[in-house]
């Protein structure tokens, strides 16, 4: 992965922790990992845990960021959850997976966010 790319992944994954942390919730982890894969962010939001795909893109020529999460990745990003809450983390609290989607919008950022994006 070119350093430019990962320098955009950095860029959003700030975005999407700042437009999380301004809805309520409180990030626990951020690029998680384990040996059965990496969650980009955890955050507790009153009495749920949720696992947050973020995924950016500069334009929508390859499809939109959140057509990117297909079936492979949710099944790495639901592994990494049950190993998570596996380790005794998150206890009494209800999990929920969703995605949100960042492009660079002039000085700014265009979120979507997708809660309960899917399931396990």
């Amino acid at each position: 992965m070119t350093r430019q790319r990962l320098s955009l992944g950095q860029w959003g994954e700030d975005q999407a922790v700042r437009y999380l942390q301004g809805l309520g919730m409180k990030i626990v982890e951020r690029n998680f990992r384990t040996p059965v894969g990496e969650i980009d962010i955890i955050a507790r939001h009153r009495k749920t845990l949720v696992f947050v795909e973020v995924k950016t893109r500069r334009s929508a020529a390859f499809g939109t960021p959140q057509e990117a999460v297909g079936a492979f990745k949710q099944r790495q990003i639901l592994r990494t959850a049950q190993w998570y809450l596996a380790q005794g983390h998150g206890r009494g609290l209800q999990p929920r997976f969703d995605v949100v989607a960042v492009r660079p919008a002039a000085d700014t950022a265009a979120i979507e966010h997708i809660p309960d994006a899917f399931g396990a």
